[in-house]
């Protein structure tokens, strides 16, 4: 039993790694355009202290979590070349800490005050 625990411990290490990695990545002027798109972006949406879909939305709340984010950094670590993604890899552990992504958090906040705000409107119009 102790042994899939160790190896999800083990998992999520890796991909709070390959997280900092990609930052680490999207900064790198020798990571190609759309790698570094794609990193910048992934990385930005996991490291931002606020979730798009707040995780007490039943369902989901956790889509993002456990399919979105992952299948982003798999495409983009496939963008970034190898061997500067093992640098990267490296670089990040060096770092071991969590960088935040503000920019991402406002953007989020942002549409979700856009959002509310054209659902207001709607709201307005339809009831008057």
């Amino acid at each position: 039993m102790t042994g899939w625990v160790e190896r999800l411990k083990s998992w999520a290490r890796a991909l709070k790694r390959d997280v900092i990695a990609l930052w680490i990545a999207a900064h790198d002027p020798h990571t190609p355009w759309i790698a570094k798109l794609i990193a910048g972006a992934v990385a930005a949406y996991a490291l931002s202290p606020v979730d798009l879909i707040p995780d007490f939305v039943p369902v989901l709340g956790y889509v993002d979590d456990l399919l979105i984010v992952p299948l982003g950094m798999a495409l983009a670590i496939r963008l970034v070349p190898p061997a500067l993604m093992m640098e990267f890899r490296a670089l990040a552990v060096e770092r071991g800490e969590r960088p935040r992504s503000y920019a991402a958090a406002t953007m989020i906040v942002v549409a979700w005050l856009g959002s509310g705000a054209v659902v207001a409107y709607w709201l307005w119009r339809e009831l008057r």
